[in-house]
């Protein structure tokens, strides 16, 4: 059995713990540790802080996940002023052995290696997995994260991080072709995490107030999720209603790009707590509306990722998948 502590690094959070992986490959996770960034000038400083906090002792093997580009001799951070040179890794934090990842591509990781009990079943066959193919990895936040992972059919597998989230947004009815039109004014371009990201609720719930005459106080974003959510406000439930409806366009899309049939994971902390407005909304239906290849999309399981902590659970898999358990 081998240990290595896990971090998962954001803009607002840093989280650490400590993984290990038993006889049946998969990964225990203990209980995390969350150190707020702006409490912290450095990586250096929260991990003597993680490492106080574990009496001292922690294993000489680290897993981290950064949200943001990985590669080159400094990791800069996109929503923090951290920096990680991971030629420094071995002098600076006491870990002879290491792995770096971006955070979505260790939720694909997690994908990978999570037991089935860790999904939720969204549409599709209620059945897991395919042992062998591709399975399509998107999740929305405050961007729209999306990778993709590949299995042979046995024990290994490959991971891909990518950009789809940054593909063009295509509309398909009036309410989507204004929805475009509204955010045509700020960009010339319109991806589709403008769209199914978190953040794109404000000009949904706008759009939809606009084609209905209304003259609606501005909300921030987190207010109308929270008020969609819970159903006290009831145009916010159509914004979101409408944001699920896109969302299942978007998945199918991906899909059908990535070869995705082996399956298709939403993953995300927005992504888990839209579970069941997921499944009450036109998701599924949308997610299988590609014409000709209806059938082929009623062939793909499509789940939600469960697991509280997907990205400290997959930088630890990747972690195992890169040095083993030597």
């Amino acid at each position: 059995m081998n240990e290595v502590v896990a971090v998962d690094i954001g803009g607002t959070n840093a989280r650490f713990a400590l993984a290990r992986r038993g006889r049946d490959v998969q990964i225990d996770l203990g209980d995390p540790t969350t150190l707020a960034t702006v409490e912290h000038a450095t990586f250096q400083s929260a991990w003597n802080e993680y490492r106080a906090q574990q009496n001292g002792r922690v294993p000489g093997a680290v897993a981290i996940a950064v949200a943001g580009p990985v590669g080159g001799e400094i990791i800069r951070f996109t929503n923090n002023p951290w920096i990680i040179r991971p030629a420094l890794i071995a002098e600076k934090l006491g870990a002879d052995r290491h792995t770096i990842v971006n955070d979505f591509e260790a939720v694909a990781h997690a994908v990978a290696c999570l037991p089935t009990d860790q999904f939720q079943h969204l549409t599709g066959p209620d059945q897991p997995f395919a042992a062998q193919g591709t399975i399509s990895v998107l999740g929305p936040g405050t961007g729209l994260g999306v990778a993709h992972l590949w299995r042979s059919g046995k024990a290994d597998y490959h991971v891909q991080a990518t950009e789809g989230g940054h593909i063009d947004f295509a509309p398909l009815d009036q309410i989507e072709d204004a929805i475009l039109a509204r955010l045509r004014k700020r960009h010339n371009r319109v991806s589709v995490e403008r769209v199914v990201a978190g953040p794109a609720i404000s000009d949904i719930y706008q759009t939809l107030a606009a084609l209905e005459g209304r003259a609606i106080v501005e909300e921030d974003d987190v207010a109308i999720w929270q008020a969609g959510m819970t159903g006290s406000n009831g145009l916010a439930a159509a914004a979101v209603d409408r944001f699920c409806l896109s969302l299942g366009s978007v998945a199918g899309d991906i899909a059908l790009a990535q070869g995705g049939f082996a399956g298709v994971a939403i993953a995300g902390g927005l992504g888990f707590r839209l579970r069941n407005q997921l499944l009450k909304s036109g998701f599924a239906e949308r997610f299988r509306a590609k014409g000709r290849f209806e059938h082929l999309m009623r062939s793909i399981p499509v789940k939600v990722v469960t697991h509280p902590q997907p990205g400290l659970y997959g930088a630890a898999a990747a972690f195992f998948l890169q040095h083993g358990d030597g």
